[in-house]
């Protein structure tokens, strides 16, 4: 069951594959933690979600909405500084789920959001996904740049 091409819609109305993964993401992100940005991330293997994440604080610990956001208070610009954060980003989230659980994402796609920053690029780069398709921008030209060098497919999400 591969999924259709990005633009080819189902003949029967149904959602093809790329807009149900999609629009997968999108309630997946409605579980984050994150004060500044919903993030959901799927990785799907032969027509199967393996594993999903949002972005937020690790298991067990205080959400931002408990503590406020660091970056925010410091003024960090998007795409900077992601050290300061408490959470996790949504691929980071899927990428460990999966492993925790003993899923093999070799050959994955990840749908995403957001295109992923540069430390979730190298994670992706690292755990073999050879596609990603996004839904939204992310100011992070490195991360673009490397997912190229590494010959990871990024297409943009158009409903």
């Amino acid at each position: 069951m591969e999924p259709n091409n990005i633009e080819e819609p189902d003949i029967d109305g149904r959602p093809n594959w790329n807009q149900y993964f999609m629009e997968l993401t999108s309630v997946v992100a409605k579980r984050s933690t994150c004060l500044r940005r919903e993030v959901g991330a799927l990785l799907v293997k032969d027509g199967r979600v393996l594993a999903t994440g949002y972005n937020g604080a690790p298991s067990g610990l205080k959400h931002c909405s408990e503590t406020g956001c660091i970056r925010e208070k410091r003024n960090v610009p998007s795409g900077q500084r992601h050290e300061l954060c408490r959470g996790l980003h949504a691929e980071q989230n899927a990428i460990i789920q999966a492993a925790l659980h003993g899923t093999s994402i070799d050959g994955a796609t990840l749908y995403c959001t957001h295109q992923p920053c540069v430390v979730c690029a190298k994670m992706i780069i690292n755990a073999g996904i050879n596609e990603i398709i996004i839904g939204g921008n992310y100011p992070d030209k490195l991360s673009a740049s490397m997912l190229e060098e590494a010959g990871i497919e990024v297409n943009k999400f158009n409903e």
